[in-house]
């Protein structure tokens, strides 16, 4: 069967992320920065109720299969906290921005997206986003490649999460292709089990060269390596 598009999942994937998976030992110097940003004054009771609220929604500690979004989170995050309810939009940013300020495109990302475009190959995007992150923040993080990608998606748009194989088929149908004709490449077991729930390709990135047998159909090392599994 012919591969007529390639998803890929957005961290560690297309973007390096120089953080950990697991967010909690971050909670309180992410709050300690905006905090010294927007002139609050939290107290230490605050401090405890937003780092149970993110530990709530931290799918590390707490798996989910639906998304929940950033507005439902961080209104639950504020009570009690002192902080204005106006000030939810600016606190999410400031938030967000705390774990994005390193990240960048991976180096071989746009010559294998531009040559996959060349290719007509259909492209996508399909990540699950942290604590309900916007679109608008998920996404500039792949600017320089979104003129490759037609469909960048992510939790928000399917409602679903990985390993759910629903995201997949939504986006599968959306493409107008079938899912055997996709190739789905991510760097977690969590991507392995969405392509093969879906009946994709699963290709699992690797750029360590450790031992991962989550039952993928390929492995590579390098974005590059795509075009050959197409070819």
């Amino acid at each position: 069967m012919r591969i007529k598009a390639v998803v890929f999942d957005i961290g560690q994937t297309l973007v390096h992320y120089p953080i950990p998976l697991n967010w909690s030992a971050l909670y309180r110097p992410a709050f300690e920065h905006i905090e010294q940003k927007l002139e609050l004054n939290l107290s230490e009771e605050a401090y405890e109720h937003i780092g149970e609220t993110l530990a709530k929604y931290n799918t590390r500690i707490n798996p989910r299969d639906q998304e929940v979004s950033s507005d439902v989170i961080f209104s639950e995050l504020l009570e009690d906290t002192g902080i204005p309810p106006e000030l939810k939009e600016t606190v999410k940013k400031e938030f967000y921005d705390y774990f994005r300020c390193e990240a960048h495109v991976y180096p071989e990302a746009e010559e294998a997206l531009a040559e996959l475009a060349e290719r007509g190959i259909v492209t996508a995007t399909l990540s699950d986003v942290a604590y309900g992150m916007d679109n608008k923040y998920a996404l500039e993080d792949i600017r320089p490649l979104l003129k490759y990608i037609r469909y960048p998606y992510t939790s928000n748009d399917t409602g679903w999460r990985k390993s759910s194989s629903k995201s997949l088929l939504t986006l599968a149908e959306k493409m107008g292709v079938q899912p055997r004709e996709i190739a789905f490449i991510g760097d977690e077991i969590k991507d392995v089990m969405c392509a093969k729930g879906a009946g994709a390709v699963s290709v699992l990135i690797n750029r360590t060269g450790e031992t991962k047998d989550f039952g993928q159909d390929y492995e590579i090392k390098d974005l590059r390596e795509v075009i050959g599994l197409i070819d």
